[in-house]
């Protein structure tokens, strides 16, 4: 069965000594953070994912939710119950909620920590607090003082769960088409009616109550059509004054290929008694705030899966005894060796480790920027936070999911035939991990959201370059060499000029007020552009990690060995991973023209005479 160890020397690397999230402490509602509250912090979750979590992972995977229909309720796997109220024990639900409703009032970073560390232990139960947390924050943001004071107090004890329910059999992506219906009632709530589905989470027997947000349409002429009539909902399973059943039942759980703790469920609304969250009409903007977070934490997914997939790997490797050494004369008594001494396992891990090393920093970074755009007291400096909170966002989602897939499969790959085999658990990794590249916006959609909504309209890009430029003459002035520097620089300004060219094109496109050749190349393109991002914004990650292993190096610290692998990791992926940006470059310029020589109908296969002697 497989295992998981927090790494924790690596988590509180990048915590305390790349980025001192200590200095968070200048906010004032951050005050009480110290040192030694985050490294206590980390401890003790490292024990509950260790220790209960972990366990239970191939439980909810093999077992699985169980739906009773008579009664449209779900039971959750055997001992995840007890699990998640040890988790409500601990505080954990309500981390980085408001002290005013009963949080801890912590920082997102930390939050981030606690998501990784959960996402490798047992994702499918993290699923479940990870949507609460969504919900919560929407309702923060945009919830009346009523709606507040009634749902997040529960929500951040844990005694109440949430959801978000967009996705309908007719439409996914274009939330237009959804035909979800709010019919206004007397008292001011509203009747909604509809089907949802693909609802994680959805039904369970882990709380009390299930707050569901809804997105659907109000019953009135004034309501305008597509996106821009959405509105928010927030509707409970059961009714907070007088804790009747509201008519939202599960129809069905999914028979999914993963993820299997946790239960993915068709609702069914009938006539539910909800309450409008934030304006009429404007349930995008509420509902945004949960979909981003939800986005970087389906990013976590990605990361944690990778690390435990790692881990696993690497203990395999160092234990299995397969073959000489390549190295080795071919002599008879030539004695076998563990396979981690063959190249091509090393590439796997290697390959595996440096990207989990990276994205582990990139995670700890973005959520220390989201942390300062909401709580810092000078208005640019959050202005600053938010710009590159929202150019990385689709960075986060999909490249760190497009790895987990990769990776798991990398970690497989290891095992050899065992891998394959369901008794040393790889393979639930890499079923596990294939729902991220799909659910909160597909990767596809993350990409034409970056170069769409972030590049183009809001031209977000040149404010990160800059911060990345700084970055790396910082990391020169503490002795990181060009081996470091070099592929990240040049790749950035590979980046700068292709973005040049696209908005050139668009102004072009204004002139001649036809955008329709730009929008359908920065399209075809789009999906090689949010990698050759990921790619650089992962090799700016690696830079500032050097940076900071050479200043301690340089101090001569206990750990020489820590320091000196990260550098050496760091090292493979500037020489092994970095040189891929060289092909998506000439990918890019390229452009889309061969993606849209071939008619639709002519992707089909034909029979005809082709071929056939006369």
């Amino acid at each position: 069965m497989p295992s998981y160890k927090a790494p924790l020397d690596d988590m509180r690397f990048v915590l305390n000594e790349v980025l001192d999230v200590g200095q968070l402490s200048a906010i004032t509602e951050f005050a009480a953070l110290d040192a030694s509250t985050i490294n206590q912090f980390l401890n003790e979750t490292a024990r509950l994912a260790e220790e209960v979590l972990t366990p239970l992972n191939r439980v909810g995977d093999t077992e699985g939710c169980t739906y009773d229909r008579a009664a449209k309720t779900v039971k959750t796997p055997a001992g995840f119950k007890e699990a998640y109220g040890q988790f409500c024990e601990a505080g954990l639900t309500g981390f980085a909620c408001d002290p005013k409703y009963g949080g801890l009032g912590m920082p997102q970073v930390l939050n981030t920590a606690l998501g990784e560390m959960f996402c490798s232990a047992n994702l499918a139960f993290g699923m479940y607090p990870g949507l609460s947390h969504g919900a919560y924050n929407a309702l923060h943001e945009y919830g009346s003082e009523q709606l507040k004071d009634t749902y997040l107090p529960k929500l951040v004890s844990g005694e109440w769960a949430g959801t978000m329910c967009l996705t309908e059999p007719q439409c996914g992506t274009d939330l237009g088409l959804i035909t979800t219906k709010a019919a206004k009632q007397t008292d001011g709530s509203y009747a909604i009616s509809g089907t949802k589905i693909f609802i994680s989470s959805g039904e369970h027997d882990l709380t009390s109550n299930i707050c569901h947000l809804v997105l659907a349409k109000i019953e009135d002429k004034a309501t305008p059509p597509g996106i821009k009539g959405i509105s928010l909902f927030i509707v409970p399973k059961f009714l907070p004054d007088t804790n009747t059943r509201n008519p939202v039942f599960c129809g069905r759980i999914e028979e999914k290929m993963g993820i299997h703790g946790n239960s993915t469920c068709e609702l069914n609304f009938e006539s539910a008694k909800g309450w409008l969250v934030g304006e009429a009409h404007k349930g995008m903007k509420a509902m945004f705030v949960m979909m981003n977070e939800a986005r970087l934490g389906v990013g976590l997914q990605g990361l944690g899966l990778s690390e435990v997939a790692y881990q696993n790997g690497l203990a395999y490797a160092l234990e299995r005894v397969q073959s000489q050494a390549i190295d080795q004369k071919a002599e008879g008594d030539a004695k076998s060796v563990t396979i981690i001494h063959h190249p091509d396992v090393r590439r796997e891990l290697l390959s595996i480790k440096a990207t989990v090393e990276g994205e582990r920093m990139l995670a700890y970074w973005l959520s220390m920027q989201l942390d300062i755009s909401q709580k810092h007291a000078d208005e640019a400096t959050r202005n600053r936070a938010k710009a590159t909170v929202d150019l990385l966002t689709p960075v986060i989602k999909a490249h760190f999911t497009d790895n987990a897939v990769d990776n798991t499969n990398s970690a497989m790959q290891v095992f050899g035939g065992h891998g394959y085999i369901k008794e040393h658990g790889m393979e639930q990794f890499n079923r596990d991990a294939r729902i991220t590249r799909l659910y909160e916006g597909t990767n596809g959609i993350q990409a034409l959201d970056l170069i769409g909504r972030k590049v183009m309209k809001e031209n977000l890009l040149p404010a990160y370059l800059a911060q990345l430029a700084a970055d790396l003459k910082a990391a020169k002035r503490h002795g990181v060499t060009s081996d470091f520097i070099g592929p990240v620089k040049a790749a950035a300004c590979k980046l700068k000029w292709m973005t040049r060219w696209l908005q050139l094109r668009a102004i072009i496109g204004r002139i001649k007020r036809d955008m329709g050749p730009l929008l359908l190349e920065a399209a075809g393109i789009s999906t090689d552009y949010l990698r050759f991002l990921s790619l650089v914004a992962m090799g700016h990650m690696w830079v500032r990690m050097a940076a900071t292993a050479q200043q301690r190096l340089a101090a001569n610290p206990e750990g020489r060995d820590f320091y000196e692998t990260k550098i050496k990791t760091g090292l493979f992926y500037m020489e092994k991973v970095m040189p891929q940006t060289l092909t998506l470059e000439r990918s890019i310029k390229n452009g889309a023209a061969s993606l849209t020589a071939i008619a639709a109908e002519q992707f089909a296969h034909t029979q005809t005479t082709i071929g056939i002697k006369p």
